[in-house]
């Protein structure tokens, strides 16, 4: 077996680009610039979590007893990992509140109707 994929540079910190795939089998290579999945971009302790997670089903009472940590952490280290990796749902309650931010600001006279119009196709 392989050694564990690393996706940030050992010297700077920086990311690592994927740029070769190879075959195991029959040698085939790909070379282009590959995506890392968003899940790489973890710490081992959070991949591991998320591993115990999805073994106990979801279950977060599960999770407590195989990892022996109360309910409350078991939530945090959830929230910690969704924040990594980019709650799309706090996304889309941030773009919602942007349009709502520019439509009471035009309400209140702070915009014309032209600069709200422009705001609002940026968004």
């Amino acid at each position: 077996m392989g050694l564990p994929v690393i996706t940030a540079c050992p010297v700077c910190g920086e990311g690592l680009n994927v740029t070769k795939l190879t075959c195991g089998h029959c040698h085939t290579t790909i070379e282009n610039t590959f995506e890392f999945p968003k899940l790489l971009s973890l710490k081992k302790e959070q991949l591991e979590f998320i591993e115990t997670f999805i073994l106990c089903r979801g279950s977060i009472k599960e999770v407590e007893k195989v990892l022996d940590i109360s309910y409350p952490t078991v939530r945090n280290k959830l929230e910690e990992i969704i924040s990594e990796l980019g709650d799309p749902y706090k996304v889309k309650q941030a773009k919602e509140d942007e349009k709502k931010d520019v439509i009471d600001r035009l309400s209140n006279g702070e915009l014309s109707a032209e600069e709200a119009i422009k705001l609002l196709k940026k968004k």
